[in-house]
């Protein structure tokens, strides 16, 4: 899977606006580092961003693209994309407190 990586941090997609996700409402993990998606996101170009989704994923939810944003994460770093009403976050393996019964 090809990443985009800038002085040591990976870029990623997350659907920051509340009402639906990108990546939680169907996207498959490879389009969250999508560099051709990065590129179009940080452009601002929505329509175009728009369009590329519907070729490059068919059939998902487009509703989370309008709020897709690029957030910077540590290589290498554990991570999963949470969702709470539509707004995705980003939450490190590091800081979640397991349990063991």
């Amino acid at each position: 899977m090809e990443k985009v990586v800038v002085d040591g941090m990976t870029k990623v997609l997350i659907s920051e606006g509340y009402g639906s996700g990108f990546y939680t409402c169907g996207a498959p993990p490879t389009a969250v580092f999508d560099p051709k998606l990065i590129e179009l996101v940080e452009s601002g170009n929505h329509d175009a961003t728009i369009s590329y989704v519907e070729k490059t994923y068919p059939g998902i939810y487009l509703g989370g693209v309008s709020g897709l944003s690029v957030c910077l994460i540590p290589v290498d770093t554990e991570f999963t994309i949470n969702e709470y009403d539509g707004y995705e976050s980003i939450t490190y393996k590091k800081d979640i407190n397991w349990m063991i019964s």
